[in-house]
């Protein structure tokens, strides 16, 4: 890797914490003369996340192609790997190009309304079809290539990345996948038939799921932070995208270890 002469630096939301970071972070950067730049300027050689999983993600939607580091504010989180203790040390071996990039599938999600119009989205962790609170089993019909594969009745369905394994889908029953296999993954939630389980497919399939209930409450979900309710006859269709999130990795940390230690496995 060469070295970064242009970094992004991206604040949670409403936190004083992230906020207060991110001007002592800019500060630092633009004494060691690293130009800082907007996330969304094209120039930046690193985008860095201040807050956890949450922004990292929203970030990686929006910022393809672009090498991103995470820094983990207090939260729990997978994703944002750097912790407060060790953010400059890390960051001074990652502006002298002393990292690692990691390419994670991302999706491309349409919600097609019956009546015609389409609506498009990106995922780095998951789409996910699901009922409200309130609404009853909903019933969905699984195609994978145009074959149909199952009819759900079920409180929902989640499509995951190998990223999105260790987040909805891991309370859901599902299994955790290594995060840079190139496969996706079904999770039925809360299913009426306990012989539906989840399924691993490879990332070239056409994951279509077409709502049958109508007059039940169901929303698709991008990444637990945008989406839209859907009617009856509506239908998803997920395919990988053309385009990777970067996940820029510097501590040497291992998939196993981020395991043990964010599950509390020990040993």
């Amino acid at each position: 890797m060469t070295n970064i002469d242009q970094v992004a630096v991206v604040a949670k939301r409403d936190s004083e914490r992230a906020a207060a970071t991110a001007a002592e972070v800019e500060r630092w950067l633009r004494d060691r003369g690293v130009s800082v730049v907007g996330a969304d300027s094209g120039e930046a050689g690193l985008i860095l996340v201040l807050g956890g999983d949450g922004t990292l993600l929203s970030v990686a939607r929006n910022r393809p192609g672009v090498p991103i580091v995470g820094v983990n504010l207090g939260t729990l989180g997978y994703l944002a790997e750097i912790g407060r203790e060790g953010l400059y040390a890390n960051l001074g071996a990652i502006l002298e190009g002393r990292f690692e990039v990691e390419e994670r599938l991302l999706l491309d999600v349409e919600l097609r309304r019956e009546a015609g119009s389409v609506s498009r989205y990106r995922a780095l962790n998951d789409a996910v079809v699901h009922k409200s609170a309130l609404a009853r089993m909903i019933h969905l019909e699984v195609e994978i290539d145009g074959e149909p594969v199952a009819f759900y009745r079920s409180d929902g369905l989640i499509v995951s990345t190998p990223t999105g394994s260790t987040a909805y889908s891991l309370s859901a029953g599902g299994p955790i996948l290594y995060p840079t296999l190139p496969v996706a993954l079904l999770t039925p939630i809360s299913p009426h038939t306990l012989s539906m389980r989840p399924i691993v497919v490879p990332e070239t399939s056409t994951i279509a799921m077409t709502l049958g209930s109508r007059d039940e409450e169901v929303y698709l979900t991008l990444d637990g932070q945008e989406g839209a309710r859907m009617g009856g006859g509506d239908q998803v269709v997920v395919t990988a995208s053309g385009s990777r999130a970067l996940l820029a990795r510097v501590d040497g940390q291992t998939h196993y270890d981020a395991l043990r230690s964010k599950l509390g496995w020990g040993g």
